[in-house]
Order: C-alpha cells, then sequence, then structure tokens
C-alpha cells in the first residue's frame, strides 16, 4: 500500500531506510537471478524457509511484541496457539522469533535433513504467516508487519568485505555457506522453473521502491 504522495506504508521504517540504501547502491547479481526457481507453494513445501524463526533486528522486535499482543483475539480466531509473551526470544545477544518442535505432518515431505526440525512459532496450522493474515485483514501490505528477511527470501542484499559495494543476489549451493536459501523450495533451482528476476517479481519491486531504483526493468 502507497500513500497518497506515493510513499510507501509499511512498519520498521528505520529498517527499511537502511535497506533502501543498500538497495540504491546494490550491484545486480543478474546471472543469479537466471536460475530456474518456482513460486512459492505452501502446500509443497510447509514453510520450509520458516522452520528455524528469523533474526531480528530491534525495531522488528519490539513491534512484533506489540502487535502480537494488541491482536491477540484476532490471532486466536487463526488457530494460532502461540504465547504472546514468548514470541520474540534473545539468544546470545541475538533476537530472533521463537520456535516450537515440528509436529508430524508439519514439515515437507522432503525437509532438508540438515534442517532443525522446528517451526516458526508465528505459522498457523495453513503454514502461513500470522503476521501475514493480520496485515491482509486490516487492509494493509500483506508484508506490512512480516520481518523484512522472511519477504524478501530468497533475495538477499550482501557484502563481502566492510565498506563494499553490496550486491543484490540469490545463493546457490556454492555460494550459500550456510546451506540454508538454497536448500528451500523457493530457494533452490528447479529444473524446469522459471528465472529468478520473474518468480521474485514482488520482491525486486519491493526493494526497487525502497531503493529508488526500477528494478524489475533492470532485470529484464
Amino acid at each position: 500500500m502507497e500513500t497518497a504522495d506515493g510513499e510507501l506504508e509499511m512498519a520498521y521504517r528505520e529498517t527499511l531506510v537502511a535497506l533502501g540504501a543498500q538497495v540504491r547502491e546494490a550491484r545486480v547479481d543478474h546471472e543469479a537471478l537466471e536460475r530456474p526457481l518456482r513460486a512459492c507453494d505452501l502446500a509443497r513445501c510447509r514453510a520450509t524457509c520458516c522452520h528455524d524463526g528469523v533474526v531480528l533486528g530491534s525495531e522488528e522486535a519490539d513491534e512484533i511484541r506489540r502487535v502480537v499482543a494488541a491482536h491477540a483475539e484476532v490471532l486466536g480466531r487463526y488457530a494460532w496457539t502461540g504465547d504472546a509473551d514468548e514470541v520474540v526470544v534473545e539468544e546470545a545477544g541475538v533476537l530472533r522469533t521463537a520456535r516450537r518442535t515440528a509436529e508430524d505432518g508439519e514439515l515437507a515431505e522432503d525437509f532438508p535433513d540438515h534442517f532443525p526440525r522446528t517451526r516458526c512459532v508465528l505459522l498457523d496450522s495453513g503454514h502461513r504467516c500470522v503476521l501475514q493474515r493480520l496485515a491482509i485483514e486490516q487492509g494493509k501490505h500483506p508484508w506490512f508487519w512480516k520481518p523484512v528477511s522472511c519477504w524478501m527470501h530468497p533475495v538477499l542484499v550482501k557484502s563481502d568485505r566492510p565498506g563494499g559495494r553490496p550486491v543484490l543476489t540469490v545463493l546457490g549451493p556454492r555460494e550459500d555457506q550456510w546451506r540454508f536459501a538454497s536448500c528451500t523450495h523457493c530457494g533452490r533451482e528447479e529444473r524446469g522453473g522459471a528465472r529468478a528476476a520473474v518468480v521474485l517479481g514482488d520482491e525486486l519491486e519491493m526493494l526497487g521502491k525502497l531503493g529508488g531504483r526500477n528494478l524489475l526493468g533492470e532485470v529484464g
């Protein structure tokens, strides 16, 4: 959603301003965006990319705590069984969404063996993000409250060295030292899939708006 003057209406304003500055300076990894991917299909992947929760900035953590507490009744209608007091945790000084042990049938049939068998507590029984469901119900952009790295996935804006120019990319198996993005359904190469630049059009469009660039035009 945008205001009348074209400004994006999203939570986490400070986080998005910083991201926009990175995108504005980033080099686009055109080769990576040619990789064949398939669009997200929750019935197939059962939110594999959400299995371990997500690392949060302080702005995101504070807002998620507030939103979950303020809308506990609505979230209850989603059959959400999380605890509003424990939706965000701090581990070794790092803030992240809490997760729980996955139950039988909650994980994809081809769930990676090296992933912990857990689930982000912000998922409902249909593998949907309750923050995204809430935003839609409230008439906001679907990603209004969704953690930034969640809606970006598997797109990454990174720099290989301090002060270096950022790169907007999608990691393949050789570059993915964490063995995460390239092992998720929406981030792994799929024979017969479409170009990543097309499959990830919504993500690239949003990043372009934040950075003041026509990324969709740049990637073709």
